[in-house]
C-alpha cells in the first residue's frame, strides 16, 4: 500500500541544476532538480557509499562527490559505470509540500520518476 509522506516544502527544494540531501522516515535521500523537474533517489552510491546529495548535476544526472559515479535523476541507472542502479522514488505535490512515496521505489522496475502534480 503507498504511503506518501511529506519530504519538504516546495520552497526549501533545490534550485534548477542543485541536490540536497533530505530525510523521510528515517531514510536519507538525494533530492535534485533537473530540467524544472525533482527527483528522490536513494542518498547512497553503491560504490563505496558516497552521499549523492552532496553530488553535483551534470546534464540529466547526479554524481557522487567520492568518485563520481553518475546516475541518471529518472531512472536511477548509472551512467559511469555501466550496470549499477540506485532506487527512484515517485514525488507528488500537494499545496506547497512535496511528498514522497517510501513503499515503492520506481525506476528500478517501471522507469516511472515523474513527479505528479
Amino acid at each position: 500500500m503507498a504511503q506518501w509522506v511529506r519530504l519538504c516544502g516546495m520552497a526549501e527544494a533545490p534550485t534548477e541544476g542543485n541536490v540536497m540531501e533530505v530525510e523521510a522516515q528515517g531514510r536519507s535521500l538525494c533530492l535534485a532538480r533537473i530540467g524544472g523537474e525533482l527527483s528522490a533517489l536513494d542518498n547512497w552510491c553503491p560504490h563505496r557509499q558516497g552521499p549523492l546529495g552532496q553530488g553535483w548535476v551534470e546534464g540529466n544526472t547526479v554524481v557522487c562527490p567520492w568518485h563520481a559515479w553518475s546516475f541518471d535523476a529518472r531512472s536511477g541507472r548509472s551512467v559511469f559505470p555501466d550496470n549499477e542502479q540506485v532506487a527512484v522514488f515517485p514525488l507528488k505535490r500537494e499545496g506547497d509540500a512535496l511528498l514522497i512515496e517510501l513503499d515503492t521505489p520506481a525506476g528500478i522496475e517501471d522507469g516511472s520518476t515523474r513527479e505528479q502534480k
